[in-house]
Formats: C-alpha cells, structure tokens, sequence
C-alpha cells in the first residue's frame, strides 16, 4: 500500500467515529458557517471557517458534523440530493469527510461533489483527490480530477471512472457551475 493510500485510508477513517457533535443546517452559523441563498435559485452557500464552501442543490438533507468537537465543521453526513465542495489545501486540519448511507468520501485540499440518490452515492472530483471506500470496508478507491465513482450498497469491488463531459455537466449545473 503506497503512502498516498495510506494517508487516504487514515484520513478517512480518524475520528469518524469518535465523538459526533451534530448540526442543523439551521445552525450553521454556530458550527462556524454562514448560510446564504444564491441570488435568482434556489441554492444556497455555506461558508465556513477555514475558507470551506459548500454549494447545497435545493432539496438536499445533511447534517455538519464537527468531529472532534472544536467548533469547526470537518464533515457531512448527506442523505438527498447533492453538495458541492470547495475545500482550500490545509484548510480542514485532519481532512474534511462526507458521509452517506452507502459510502464516505474523505479529503484534504480539493473539490467535489457528493450525489445522493436511488440507491447509490456518486462522488465526482474536479480538483485534488478524494478516497471513497463503503462505510463497513476498509478497501476503498482514490479518486483524481476528472474521476468518478458510483457507489450502491453491496461488497463489490469499487470501479472509478472517467466521467464523460455530459455528466460531468448535468452534474455542475446542478450547482449552476
């Protein structure tokens, strides 16, 4: 296992477990966000500390997560729809990790998106890399730009693909990116 895996692997599974501080998206402001609306949609942008973006698609469910319980957001956990993520380099000490009922998406100095849907979470990265793994494996997959998993529930092996324009697309402009 090379040691860009073994950084991933680390990352993905530290603290995940440990204390979980929930909170509302409501609350956002108290966890070191401001949420505002997208002007002309019906997005909306959290800002955090740390420089952490977050463009939520309309209709989403999630909850910030601070991990280890310093007043800072460090994860998500997603449940519908789709988020995208702006996360500077060095700006989530320990990494930022998404969390959803089929996969989680863990990362440091990147962007991304997290999709919800029909069975399955697709994780897309457009900068950086992000590791994914199922939430009961250790064996996972490291995505790069222009990658993309879908993961449904099971205990097949994870396939990363280069996601063709088109969907790459549609997904952005789900994000009005």
């Amino acid at each position: 296992m090379s040691a860009r895996d073994r950084f991933f692997r680390g990352l993905m599974m530290a603290g995940l477990f440990a204390g979980v501080f929930w909170v509302d998206a409501a609350l956002a402001q108290g966890a070191g966000c401001a949420l505002a609306p997208v002007a002309g949609t019906s997005r909306q942008i959290l800002r955090c500390q740390e420089g952490l973006t977050i463009i939520v698609e309309s209709g989403s469910r999630f909850t910030l997560v601070d991990r280890d319980r310093n007043g800072k957001v460090d994860a998500v956990r997603l449940r519908r729809k789709a988020l995208l993520f702006d996360a500077p380099a060095g700006s989530i000490p320990g990494g930022f990790a998404v969390i959803t009922p089929q996969a989680i998406a863990a990362a440091r100095g990147t962007k991304w998106a997290v999709d919800v849907g029909r069975g399955k979470t697709s994780v897309f990265v457009l900068r950086g890399r992000v590791a994914v793994n199922r939430p009961a494996s250790s064996a996972g997959v490291v995505l790069t730009p222009g990658e993309g998993v879908d993961v449904e529930t099971g205990t097949g092996p994870l396939t990363v693909k280069r996601w063709p324009a088109k969907r790459v697309s549609a997904l952005l402009a789900r994000f009005g990116q």
